[in-house]
């Protein structure tokens, strides 16, 4: 695919058998570094797109294919991803997350502690999980495409659209300052401290 090339492109919604593209998003979002740390010492980023896919494949995480809509083009080649849903039950949906690690990585979390963690979202806004974008599609209004969609789900449910950023990641940050996202403070994810941002 030729970088000026143009691409005619929709989003849908996902499906099961989208799983293993989204586990794809998952750890391009989150980051090596992040994704390296889960693994540790004794499991591999095999084992880490594993717990993503299977995460993917279940309706109550917040990494479902139901909270997941992809950009696809005029063959159904998937072009780029993104994960949204009501910061209202991060809570929730995040105890597969932990209940998959443990059993993948023996962290051995309690219930219990799951609850206890802050959140990297709330109730007061619908949350931008995730959005990738294929290299070879990028620079073609895809991610912006992308952030309208899940903008429009946030509108529906009264609330504004909210992500959390590496302040490093300053490919992604410039996307965001050009859709108008604001600065709205810092908050943690998997112990980096992020820049908070939101949408309307």
């Amino acid at each position: 695919m030729d970088n000026t090339e143009k691409i005619d492109f929709r989003i849908i919604d996902a499906k099961p058998e989208d799983a293993s593209f989204i586990a794809r998003g998952i750890m391009d979002a989150v980051g090596e570094d992040i994704c390296r740390n889960m693994a540790g010492d004794s499991h591999t980023l095999a084992d880490v797109k594993g717990v993503f896919e299977r995460l993917a494949l279940r309706d109550d995480s917040q990494y479902s294919w139901l909270n997941s809509r992809v950009a696809v083009d005029g063959d159904g080649r998937r072009l780029g991803v993104c994960v949204s849903y009501d910061g209202a039950g991060l809570k929730r949906l995040r105890r597969s997350f932990f209940e998959e690690a443990n059993r993948t990585f023996g962290w051995g979390i309690t219930p219990d502690e799951v609850e206890a963690l802050p959140g990297e979202t709330d109730g007061e806004e619908f949350y931008l999980d995730t959005l990738m974008v294929l290299p070879e599609a990028r620079g073609r209004g895809i991610g912006r495409r992308l952030i309208k969609d899940a903008a429009e789900r946030a509108g529906r449910c009264g609330k504004p659209l909210g992500l959390l950023v590496d302040p490093d990641n300053s490919r992604a940050r410039r996307l965001y300052d050009a859709v108008g996202f604001r600065p709205e403070g810092t908050r943690f994810f998997a112990g980096v401290e992020m820049d908070h941002l939101q949408l309307g």
